[in-house]
């Protein structure tokens, strides 16, 4: 296994100091550098190779987010932010961080996150990476959702409803948008307000014509759009339709 590159910015000696001396205790981990704030860290990363940077938020000057904007994407390595103020974490899942660890960061807590770094890693060679958690403000908290516990994102106005484990959870987002950050082979449109979890559909039946009602092994029931009846076939792998089977219900 190949040691896994690491940098850390952060404007704190002591904070700098132990998130290294954890870091050292990962199995093929380097630190292969430091830096004590925002701009020499943009300096000084165009002549590292770095796989991963654990980045503070809050820096004088230029904070974390800053610092990354002034990145060229196609260099930027995998972001982990490291930071005692929990309310930035929207925004960090936003930038397509790969974690948010919040200070002090506890040792079982940074090995969890060294390992997501390195997935992540392996599944890089040119196939689009989706994050397995998004952030999501519930009340006055920040609610991390693993997305292999959504059963279906629903369209509400100017947000979206993301069903777990029976409850909605709403966060500010277009369906066009959401649906990016879904990895397809998981998750099927299957209306313009409507996306499900595809091994979570218990069963299915005709419903009109080019429509199906969608059962959910929760018991939800929902119905598809007639121009997502394609795109849900294809994700269960149906037989072609029978276009005399495709009429209304009577």
């Amino acid at each position: 296994m190949p040691a896994l590159r690491a940098v850390i910015v952060d404007d704190e000696p002591l904070a700098r100091a132990r998130l290294s001396r954890l870091l050292g205790r990962e199995r093929e981990v380097v630190v292969v550098a430091e830096f004590g704030d925002g701009e020499s860290a943009v300096e000084g990363l165009g002549a590292l190779a770095a796989d991963v940077l654990f980045v503070d938020v809050r820096m004088p000057q230029l904070n974390g987010f800053a610092m990354l904007d002034r990145l060229p994407v196609q260099q930027r390595p995998l972001v982990v932010f490291v930071t005692a103020y929990s309310e930035h974490a929207v925004q960090a899942f936003d930038t397509h961080a790969v974690d948010y660890l919040v200070k002090p960061v506890a040792p079982d807590r940074l090995h969890d996150s060294v390992q997501r770094v390195r997935r992540q890693l392996a599944a890089r060679g040119g196939e689009a990476r989706y994050p397995d958690r998004l952030a999501v403000p519930d009340g006055m908290r920040v609610r991390i959702v693993a997305v292999r516990d959504i059963e279906c994102v629903l369209a509400q106005g100017n947000y979206v409803e993301l069903r777990v484990d029976g409850r909605g959870l709403l966060l500010r987002e277009t369906m066009a948008s959401i649906e990016t950050r879904l990895d397809p082979r998981l998750f099927v449109r299957i209306h313009r307000s409507r996306i499900v979890r595809v091994d979570l559909i218990e069963q299915i039946e005709i419903h009109g014509a080019g429509q199906y009602l969608v059962r959910m092994r929760s018991g939800l029931r929902m119905t598809s759009g007639r121009s997502y009846r394609a795109v849900l076939r294809k994700a269960l792998d149906l037989p072609l339709a029978n276009e005399a089977l495709e009429q209304p219900l009577t």
